[in-house]
């Protein structure tokens, strides 16, 4: 099915700082994602990139954003789990007040330490934030926020990831939500195997799918359905 998509590069000003970030509608769009990049990243990720093209397919509007100024790229701020995750509650808010996207369900996908941001968001904004996928993400930088998680999370690691596998396995169990574990056979932390990053946007494209509709917030008629299945995937 062919999506017809537009991509305008946004101002967002926060006060103390103005990001950028690329948003990208697509026609009739069913909800909006926000990317969170990891360490070192940026909204030009080439592997965020991709994942958004396919949820873009899918008829998902995107938004990827620099999370730091070019002046603030520093280690220190890299992992700044509180500032990062302050700047997307920002841009949650921002997204929810936009003529383009106001009127759409929103879900958050994070990569990396990304991944800790986007769940530490969720926490912090859960009227407006309908689900959360994490890529190779480090849930325990999240830290006492992570049992705040009041919306479903869908966690994918890559098998060869072990430190990063066992650190989701562990929030795995000591989330208070639905929260699934999927692992990307024989990938790596960067997803770089032949095959891996598409499945990745398959199977983050499915879940969103599943959770960004636009139906009543208080709960999701796809939880009912996962309410009868093993909850641990």
């Amino acid at each position: 099915m062919h999506v017809t998509t537009w991509t305008t590069t946004e101002r967002i000003d926060l006060g103390e700082v103005c990001l950028e970030g690329d948003l990208t509608l697509a026609g009739h769009a069913t909800g909006v994602v926000l990317f969170a990049h990891g360490s070192g990243s940026s909204r030009h990720s080439p592997r965020n990139q991709a994942v958004a093209r396919e949820l873009n397919r899918r008829g998902f509007a995107t938004m990827l954003t620099d999370l730091l100024a070019p002046g603030e790229d520093t280690r220190e701020h890299r992992f700044d789990i509180g500032l990062l995750a302050d700047r997307l509650v920002a841009i949650v808010d921002w997204l929810r007040v936009q003529p383009a996207t106001a009127g759409l369900p929103l879900g958050l996908f994070g990569a990396s330490t990304g991944g800790a941001a986007a769940l530490v968001a969720a926490a912090a904004r859960p009227d407006g934030v309908r689900t959360v996928v994490s890529r190779g993400g480090r849930p325990d930088l999240a830290g006492p926020a992570l049992i705040d998680v009041r919306v479903p999370t869908l966690l994918i690691v890559g098998g060869r990831d072990d430190a990063v596998l066992e650190l989701n396995e562990e929030a795995r169990n000591t989330m208070r939500v639905h929260a699934e574990l999927r692992i990307i056979p024989d990938a790596t932390h960067l997803f770089e195997e032949p095959g891996a990053l598409e499945s990745v946007a398959e199977q983050a494209g499915e879940w969103f799918e599943a959770f960004l509709t636009p139906v009543p917030f208080k709960r999701h008629p796809a939880l009912d359905h996962l309410a009868t299945a093993r909850r641990w995937g």
